[in-house]
């Protein structure tokens, strides 16, 4: 039970701050599978070598917070 609750506080808020107009198709693409289509948006993601790497490529338009 307690791998769970770790597991969640794990996670990461990712908010999209910025309008992905003008940006790269491959940047749209990234906050496509993030989950995210609208500004203000806020999505809940685990954080993961995946994720970050994802964040990485896209952090200009994004806020991260832990959750």
């Amino acid at each position: 039970m307690s791998k769970t609750k770790s597991g969640a506080s794990q996670g990461l808020r990712i908010t999209l701050k910025r309008s992905p107009i003008g940006t790269p198709e491959r940047h749209r693409l990234v906050l496509r599978g993030l989950g995210l289509r609208k500004i203000r948006q806020s999505v809940l993601r685990p954080d993961t070598p995946q994720v970050r790497g994802l964040i990485h490529r896209v952090g200009y338009l994004l806020e991260v917070q832990p959750s």
